[in-house]
């Protein structure tokens, strides 16, 4: 209110001339201020942008260790067979196969098959990287800022439920070749044939299905585990840009 009067005042002891000056400069400072603020506005978004990209960044490098991470150490020998929490073990449906021939003492052609379906998806694993690395490019803004305030595992989920499908049918031929070269369907069917003597009821699973799904499954939980990794532990992040990302 004082401020008020004084303004009144003031115009009421000058002249027009002067009046119309002082007036002049107010809408100057006025619209400087307003300048200020509208520049200040746009420096916050560009940051929010730059911000917003940095984590996308960073979460495609996070993934893109932690796969390249655990293809590597799933692809080498015993990568799966000597991983109790992700070792493929006999189908469910199969189980029954296994539980005879072990009965009747051809412990053998059992264990046979288990290392051999083990040692495929080792030898195929080393197929996954490019696939996972070309579905990690393809996440949006919006999806990583979402996902780095997710769960330890948000970004495995993501990866895992926008690539599955196509992992699956792209991953199969890789399997089915592996399953070949390391001679597992040759023990499958080995051991199918020696349960099919003992029983009425013939089972043969589709193995390169069975062993597709579960090498999957291994991969996601290695890249779930690398992820955590890289979000609790500051000496997992490699580069600058996950430091900063990653930084509490």
């Amino acid at each position: 209110m004082r401020s008020i009067l004084f303004l009144v005042v003031l115009f009421c002891s000058i002249g027009y001339s002067e009046a119309q000056s002082l007036g002049s400069i107010l809408k100057s400072v006025t619209k400087k201020d307003s300048s200020v603020s509208k520049a200040q506005g746009s420096q916050n978004a560009v940051g929010s942008i730059f911000k917003k990209d940095d984590i996308a960044k960073g979460l495609k490098e996070a993934l893109k260790v932690g796969t390249e991470k655990s293809v590597d150490l799933l692809s080498k020998t015993d990568g799966f067979f000597g991983n109790a929490a992700i070792k493929i073990l006999m189908p469910p449906e199969a189980q029954k196969i296994e539980t005879t021939l072990r009965k009747i003492g051809l412990n053998k052609p059992v264990d046979d098959a288990i290392l051999s379906m083990n040692r495929a998806a080792e030898d195929a694993s080393k197929a996954a990287a490019p696939i996972f690395i070309k579905a990690i490019q393809q996440m949006s803004i919006e999806d990583a800022v979402g996902i780095l305030k997710g769960n330890d595992d948000a970004a495995t989920k993501y990866l895992q439920s926008k690539t599955n499908e196509e992992l699956t049918k792209s991953f199969r031929p890789s399997i089915e070749a592996s399953l070949n070269k390391v001679g597992a369907t040759k023990d499958w069917n080995a051991i199918v044939t020696q349960y099919n003597r003992f029983s009425f009821k013939k089972i043969n699973p589709d193995l390169a299905a069975y062993v597709t799904e579960k090498s999957l499954n291994g991969i996601f939980l290695q890249i779930a585990s690398e992820e955590k990794n890289i979000r609790k532990d500051p000496l997992a992040r490699t580069s600058d840009l996950l430091k900063k990302v990653f930084a509490k």
